[in-house]
């Protein structure tokens, strides 16, 4: 039996750059409706050359490949639920008149000028208390874009303000996953990892939040005839009741009781629906369209339809229509059909070692703390690209830097904080990732189109590559203590 090369790093770039060509083919030919189909089949084919290529030459095994799909869409099950929980609950929470309860109360309060600085705080705090960007995209997030439609805002804005503070909340909680992830990785406590991450995390949400400040000031208030014509759309159409709110707290509740995502998500679903059953009776009969069914039946099968299906409900505005239409669980397949597809890809490039090899020659560059910090944030940005999933970016990218960091005398909680900077805000960014296929379909929003308005997301790798060169809280250890670290990391690995 042969035994197994390594791909040569200009070889195992070219699946990423079939990749991207063929993304760019479909992107221009489909436009917006590149994610029905057209970018799962450019994900399908930049595998099938990684495959073809790592067979053919470096006499890789196919079950090389199987093994590594298994764990793959073994580690992506969960996110795979939560994302039909996800559609579950958005049609829920519209139906029963949560959020146009919320859009209602929103525009009454809100102002133009300070909506974006405020949408990105109360995203912030949300996700900050919850641990989770998604929950909160897909709760408040929903919510604050009515609002924002509704005040005459760009919708790319207004994404923008709800996409930074959701990240900023969810990398800086305890609760989060990915926090969690990237301070275990790294063997940092998670609070000392969170305490660390304040130094770059801080000045950028602040520019963030001035930035969004100036930008609504100098909105002209051309919202007024929106407001008036979302009002009374949504008086006309839904309960408008302080009740409906009932279910955004029981949410907050499971979410400060420390319950699970998939859970949190299916319990608000419910209590959605039983609220719809109370409040929107005549809404759930209008989305059966079965007038041979008795009253029971008749609810039953709307709030089935609502909880699955898409629905369209009629407001009496154009606008408000596009809105309040959900997709309901089914809405989710095109997403998940994506993200299958993206960790294909991944799977295929980390079982054939070409990303381990691009990997290397970033390494190889290494000769600061600048470009120690810079070539991470580089490779967390193409692990993003390449593997579609922060989780597998975020580890593979602590295993290829941890040994470095130890070996020029780094603190590891650099290497965590930079791995968060690098990795977990940029994922959203990236069309094909699954962060940022699951918030462009949540928020009905490309993820071109909102990128250039993500600020924190965009300078957070940025900042941490700042504070790397100025050295700022940047410790590095003495030639006599490097030594005593390399020999406890040698007596770890025996």
């Amino acid at each position: 039996m042969s035994q197994i090369k390594s791909p040569h790093p200009l070889i195992a770039c070219i699946p990423l750059v079939v990749l991207i060509g063929l993304l760019a083919i479909v992107i221009t030919l489909f436009g917006s409706d590149s994610l029905s189909g057209g970018s799962q089949i450019a994900l399908i084919m930049g595998m099938a050359v990684c495959v073809l290529i790592s067979m053919a030459y470096y006499h890789v095994p196919w079950s090389a490949f199987e093994k590594q799909f298994a764990r793959t869409m073994g580690g992506i099950f969960i996110t795979l639920l939560i994302l039909l929980t996800v559609g579950m609950l958005s049609g829920s929470w519209m139906v029963s008149g949560v959020v146009p309860s919320l859009i209602y109360y929103g525009i009454k309060i809100l102002s133009p000028q300070f909506f974006l600085v405020s949408a990105c705080a109360i995203c912030a705090l949300v996700s900050l208390l919850s641990g989770s960007s998604w929950t909160t995209i897909a709760t408040i997030g929903v919510a604050l874009l009515g609002i924002g439609q509704a005040l005459g805002i760009s919708e790319a804005w207004t994404a923008g303000a709800i996409i930074s503070g959701a990240y900023f909340g969810d990398k800086m909680s305890p609760l989060s996953d990915t926090t969690i992830l990237a301070s275990s990785a790294v063997r940092v406590d998670i609070f000392e990892h969170i305490r660390y991450m304040m130094h770059t995390t801080v000045p950028t949400i602040s520019i963030t939040l001035l930035i969004f400040l100036v930008a609504g000031l100098g909105h002209g208030g051309s919202g007024e005839l929106h407001v008036e014509e979302f009002t009374q759309g949504l008086t006309s159409t839904f309960n408008i009741s302080a009740w409906t709110l009932l279910v955004p707290v029981l949410t907050g509740v499971l979410i400060a009781k420390k319950v699970p995502s998939a859970i949190v998500l299916f319990a608000s679903s419910i209590a959605a629906g039983i609220t719809a059953l109370v409040l929107q009776p005549h809404l759930l009969s209008e989305i059966a369209a079965d007038t041979s069914l008795s009253t029971p039946a008749a609810l039953t099968k709307g709030l089935a339809i609502t909880f699955y299906g898409s629905t369209a409900i009629q407001t009496g505005s154009e606008a408000l229509n596009d809105l309040v239409s959900t997709g309901g669980m089914a809405g989710m397949l095109n997403t998940i059909w994506l993200i299958i597809c993206a960790m294909c890809f991944g799977a295929a490039m980390v079982a054939s070692g070409m990303i381990q090899s691009i990997t290397g020659v970033i390494v190889s560059w290494i000769r600061t703390r600048f470009s120690l910090v810079s070539s991470t944030v580089a490779t967390g940005l193409l692990m993003n690209i390449a593997t579609g999933d922060q989780f597998i970016s975020i580890v593979l990218s602590a295993d290829m830097f941890r040994g470095v960091y130890e070996r020029e005398g780094y603190e590891p909680r650099l290497l965590s904080r930079t791995t968060e900077d690098a990795v977990t805000v940029t994922s959203v960014l990236v069309p094909w990732n699954t962060c940022g296929m699951t918030q462009a379909t949540v928020l009905g929003v490309p993820t071109l189109v909102y990128l250039p308005y993500c600020f924190f997301n965009i300078l957070s790798p940025l900042m941490t590559m700042l504070v790397a060169a100025l050295g700022w809280k940047i410790k590095r250890n003495k030639p006599e203590e490097k030594a005593v670290v390399d020999e406890e990391v040698q007596r770890s690995n025996q």
